[in-house]
């Protein structure tokens, strides 16, 4: 089992994250296990992601502590979609799928090496 990933001081990581699918329809979450959420996302049989086969991450962002990831979370659900589009294309402009290593870590786009 892979170990969850921590900050220097030993915390838990958190993620908000934006999924979509090959229409390019957004999702955002937040999880502390980036790698099993998705998982869950790609396998999933009931709600909003499954009903639109959202498997694609696209855009992440990390952070120390719960709130703050819940807060962010927020705050983009609340961006108009071409703000949304922005921040995706900001870091990831061919909306390539990002890889979630399994050892925890997590790398930009694999067709970007």
């Amino acid at each position: 089992m892979a170990r969850k990933p921590r900050t220097m001081s030993g915390r838990r990581t958190y993620f908000t994250y934006i999924l979509s699918n090959k229409n390019r329809r957004l999702y955002i979450g937040m999880t502390n296990d980036l790698n099993s959420r998705i998982g869950e996302h790609q396998t999933g049989k009931r709600g909003f992601a499954a009903s639109y086969k959202m498997t694609r991450l696209v855009y992440y962002e990390t952070f120390a502590g719960p709130n703050a990831a819940l807060e962010r979370e927020r705050t983009l659900k609340k961006w108009r979609r071409e703000k949304k589009i922005k921040l995706i294309e900001s870091v990831n402009p061919m909306w390539d799928e990002l890889v979630v290593q399994e050892e925890g870590g997590i790398s930009r786009p694999a067709d970007s090496k």
